[in-house]
């Protein structure tokens, strides 16, 4: 079962200690500070755990899949997010997850 926003910030409030308005409002201001630096263009990086950036799709033709019919897909932008060599190697059991207090 994923874990949503709610059990996020109530997870990261047991492991430090702070608030779970205090983690709210610091990981809104995060999402706030990413998107607006990707949309920008540049590139934000966590060392070690995510990084984010802008990707360019060229235009391109495709197929519609109900006809067949060949169309013309604009040139756009896209979010692109990375995984950090730190969280890679904890995915790949290559190194110890980092220990963490129950949420309440």
């Amino acid at each position: 079962m994923p874990i949503t926003k709610s059990d996020l910030i109530a997870s990261v409030a047991a492991h430090t200690g702070h608030t779970a308005k205090d983690v709210a409002a610091v990981l809104a201001g995060l999402e706030d500070v990413v998107v607006a630096n990707v949309a920008k263009g540049e590139k934000v990086v966590l060392t070690g755990f995510l990084s984010f950036e802008r990707a360019q799709r060229a235009a391109r033709t495709g197929r519609n899949p109900q006809t067949g019919e060949a169309i013309k897909i604009k040139a756009s932008k896209a979010p692109k997010v990375s995984a950090g060599a730190s969280f890679k190697k904890v995915v790949n059991g290559e190194a110890p997850a980092p220990k963490i207090a129950k949420a309440k």
